[in-house]
């Protein structure tokens, strides 16, 4: 009965090693999200130019912040919803895409006022939006769900 009593339950074991792999594809997710969004960047570099007035797009950089930012936080809403909510990949997935039209807002609204701004840098940063959504859901929704044995 001792060696009952001292060994780890399976539960516990089990959940320990699942968030040691959400771990794990929580960070792969966000390096995914931000080399995606650098790659666009890249690529949109060179098809539209960007204008050096226009800050927004300025540099890699912001573009690699306004990745991990909003990723880090998705890794972390999708955990906190694995723990409470008994199907978090569809909630997820409509969160993600109430997210997304949202943050496509400020890009027709107000980017086309910012000095040095065109249409087709615009269609760079909402073309980002929607890659690091892809990425980012795509990744938790599927790579986090549990192995078979």
């Amino acid at each position: 009965m001792s060696s009952i009593a001292l060994s780890p339950s399976a539960p516990a074991a089990s959940r320990s090693g699942s968030r040691g792999r959400f771990a794990r594809v929580g960070l792969a997710t966000v390096v995914a999200a931000v080399l995606a969004n650098v790659l666009v960047y890249a690529l949109g570099a060179a098809l539209v130019g960007y204008d050096p007035g226009f800050v927004v797009l300025a540099n890699a950089s912001g573009t690699i912040l306004f990745t991990v930012v909003p990723a880090l936080g998705a890794v972390l809403l999708y955990a906190a919803l694995r723990r409470f909510i008994g199907t978090p990949a569809r909630v997820f997935t409509i969160i993600a895409a109430v997210v997304l039209v949202v943050s496509l807002i400020p890009d027709v609204t107000y980017i086309p006022t910012v000095p040095g701004s065109t249409g087709g840098q615009t269609t760079i940063l909402m073309l980002m939006h929607v890659v690091a959504a892809g990425v980012i859901v795509g990744m938790l929704t599927t790579r986090t769900r549990p192995q078979a044995r």
